[in-house]
């Protein structure tokens, strides 16, 4: 005899996660982890502190985007939970009432953690793609890296991989150079 089928997972299961956990449900799948740890946070508030300026503000920078920390995107069946998500301000002029989005980012970055990493890489890029978010960062703080990917035809191309404490000009955010040294440091 086989396992009985399992149900999807439903908005409602997730909802009834502790509040210490983030969920996600992919696939019909719920993934549930504890909050950020303090190196992964690290990186993505920088990230942010290095972005909003020019990007979100137009401070210094090209304005032209909105950037949120863990927006939750309702694409398809599929509720994901980004790092950081960015959305150009002519396809999205104003916040939804809702407490979720269902218009795909033109940008997400994940901050890749051990127990992400594959969830990250595999099932989320996945969703990315079918939904045409143009462009994915991956921060690995462990690995001092970040990796940047466009969306083609065929699926995401590696553009560049920068490392360590690189001063960058990461696509779409070219405009303004990041200095990558500052979302490692202690």
């Amino acid at each position: 005899m086989g396992d009985p089928p399992r149900r999807p997972a439903t908005y409602d299961d997730l909802c009834a996660l502790p509040p210490n956990m983030v969920g996600q449900i992919l696939f019909g799948v719920l993934h549930a982890h504890p909050r950020p740890a303090p190196k992964h946070a690290r990186a993505s508030t920088t990230l942010g502190e290095e972005l909003g300026p020019p990007f979100n503000r137009g401070r210094g920078g090209p304005g032209g985007w909105v950037i949120l920390h863990q927006p939750e995107l309702h694409l398809g069946p599929h509720v994901l939970v980004p790092d950081m998500a960015g959305w150009r301000r002519e396809r999205l002029p104003e916040l939804p009432e809702k407490a979720y989005f269902e218009l795909a980012p033109d940008w997400a970055c994940e901050v890749l953690s051990p127990s992400t990493a594959s969830l990250d890489r595999g099932d989320k890029r996945k969703v990315y793609g079918t939904f045409e978010v143009k462009h994915l960062w991956f921060v690995d703080p462990e690995a001092r890296t970040l990796e940047v990917f466009e969306l083609e035809t065929k699926g995401y191309r590696l553009v560049e991989v920068y490392s360590n404490d690189a001063r960058v000009r990461a696509v779409p955010f070219d405009a303004v150079e990041i200095e990558l040294g500052a979302l490692w440091a202690r």
